[in-house]
């Protein structure tokens, strides 16, 4: 069909109205410019179709089409944005099917751009949550608009873990896109843990759980200094629970990784009864025994402050619950023995008894002062 583009918001309103009185048919002349003067409605198809055969000869070829499909057409033309005020012959049908086909392909690129800027924020919320921040933000963009079936980021630091070292961890992120879409995800971190410079560090791969509590970068680092991590897992039926892990440098894996031995609740590891068993002094105070109660939970050497004696000084601690007990460091992080930690218990239970027999001691001063006042006080004999 063939309009004039200043008339298509008037033919529009033409075809509407006969669509509303039941005219489900138009008709007209493929090779003139059409308008509501030249356009026929039907009722049914039949009518249109003989009118059409009636109508075509040598110089004209008439065509019928359903009526919802040309107001289809007239909107998408009015959608289109073109200038309706001009003068100006186009082909309806044609035209619609281009912006349609163009409109498709714009939405399809838009709903890549808004799935690809999800798959982004989640992935930049991965890494955030297992402990790299938001420095790789440009670098994680950068490598997903490239599109290849798999990536790394690289990452170079040095862990302190409060305590002066040179502990320098090199992290490889690795990063795979999905076979059936687009979508790229966080499978995995490499470690290198390099202790000494110019020798070959501690290497262990660490897998990102989808179902359960990843483990992050400071955890894996603590795992691999030794210590060990409290962590919320999953087991193969889904079922939650709890347990501690510690890297067994002894067993490892065909891909080299080493076996992470798994001490569970009912093992009967008590890390706040095994912390009371020795004077520190932030049990003492709620916020303080949580936030030591958690640092150690993550693996954490963490200062505390003992009191020996009536003597406050700084120590670290760290869990151990393959022996249901804490390690003690002093502050030159050289482990206290247990005969030591007998001495500290030795030293508070002779102060305390010392407390206790001042107290009896001051208790018996105030009762003989009492019984001389009571033989000082005599009746006065009366005359």
């Amino acid at each position: 069909m063939i309009l004039n583009l200043a008339d298509t918001e008037m033919m529009l309103s033409f075809a509407e109205e006969m669509a509303c009185i039941g005219h489900r048919f138009v008709a007209f002349n493929t090779d003139e410019v059409t308008d509501t003067d030249t356009i026929e409605f039907f009722r049914n198809p039949l009518d249109a179709k003989e009118y059409c055969l009636v109508m075509t000869n040598d110089a004209n070829y008439f065509q019928s089409l359903p009526v919802e499909s040309v107001i289809d057409d007239l909107r998408a033309v009015l959608e289109s944005g073109i200038n309706t005020f001009d003068n100006e012959a186009f082909e309806l049908t044609g035209f619609a099917k281009r912006f349609r086909e163009s409109k498709e392909i714009l939405d399809n690129n838009l709903n890549t751009n808004i799935m690809n800027q999800k798959n982004f924020e989640f992935l930049k919320d991965q890494l955030k949550y297992t402990g790299f921040g938001e420095t790789f933000d440009a670098e994680l963009r950068e490598k997903m608009m490239k599109g290849d079936q798999d990536f790394k980021i690289m990452h170079t630091g040095i862990m302190n873990n409060g305590v002066p070292n040179k502990d320098t961890l090199t992290v490889d992120l690795n990063f795979k896109k999905s076979e059936q879409t687009d979508m790229y995800f966080f499978n995995s971190y490499h470690v290198n843990l390099q202790k000494e410079e110019n020798k070959p560090g501690l290497e262990h791969t660490f897998y990102i759980n989808k179902d359960s509590a990843s483990i992050t970068m400071k955890e894996a680092y603590n795992l691999m200094e030794g210590r060990s991590v409290n962590k919320d897992l999953k087991n193969r039926e889904g079922e939650s629970y709890n347990c501690w892990l510690k890297m067994n440098f002894k067993e490892s894996d065909s891909q080299g990784n080493f076996k992470l031995n798994q001490y569970h609740e009912n093992y009967g590891y008590d890390l706040e009864a095994s912390l009371a068993k020795h004077s520190i002094k932030e049990l003492n105070t709620p916020k303080y025994k949580e936030d030591l109660l958690n640092s150690l939970k993550k693996g954490n050497l963490q200062s505390a402050t003992f009191v020996v004696g009536g003597v406050e000084s700084k120590m670290y601690v760290e869990a151990n619950p393959q022996f249901k007990t804490v390690n003690v460091y002093d502050e030159n992080l050289q482990r206290i023995n247990h005969r030591e930690s007998k001495e500290e218990k030795r030293l508070n239970l002779k102060k305390n008894q010392y407390l206790k027999i001042k107290k009896n001691l001051d208790s018996d001063e105030v009762d003989l002062g009492r019984k001389d006042n009571k033989v000082k006080k005599r009746k006065t004999p009366s005359l």
